[in-house]
């Protein structure tokens, strides 16, 4: 059932998610991040390509459109899922959301991660989530933060990524 069909309550048209997401660096890996490699000695582990700011997003997404996580569509311990670009669970969440009447409107998260530093790369991994979100640019908000050297991940061990999204009604069809 769309949210049109459920009448007009503004509950049934604008609903937000967060999700969150953390994987441990490591050596012999990429570091992917919104879909971007960014060069480093380290990488983050996981059966896919552990795209911590795609997952946070994945997970935002299906919470808010009471999808449940990533974990249920996409399992680790499913072999199809080794290896694979993280985009691909992002995309198949908005189309998800997109079958329930929903269309993605903003997008807010945040990286962090001790080093490297992020900033030469905000624009570009930016890009690529308007891009695999179908939205545009300037409804993609992607900020960094370190941990001041405190925890697993001011220590270097681990990397995090929150997210919050807003979803709408979708009127256009």
């Amino acid at each position: 059932m769309s949210p049109r069909s459920r009448g007009t309550s503004l509950l049934n048209q604008i609903r937000t998610g967060i999700g969150w997401d953390s994987h441990r660096l490591v050596r012999g890996r990429p570091l992917i991040l919104g879909g971007v490699s960014v060069p480093s000695d380290l990488g983050l582990e996981g059966h896919s390509d552990a795209d911590v700011l795609s997952h946070a997003l994945t997970d935002a997404i299906l919470g808010a459109a009471a999808l449940g996580d990533i974990g249920m569509h996409f399992p680790d311990s499913d072999p199809r899922w080794k290896g694979c670009g993280s985009l691909i669970f992002l995309k198949h969440a908005q189309q998800l959301a997109a079958a329930k009447g929903y269309r993605l409107v903003n997008v807010d998260s945040t990286v962090i991660l001790e080093r490297p530093k992020l900033k030469e790369y905000r624009e570009a991994i930016r890009r690529s989530l308007a891009e695999a979100l179908e939205i545009e640019m300037d409804c993609v908000s992607v900020k960094f933060k370190t941990a001041e050297q405190v925890g697993p991940v001011g220590e270097g061990r681990t990397a995090e990524s929150q997210a919050v999204v807003t979803l709408a009604a979708d009127e256009r069809g």
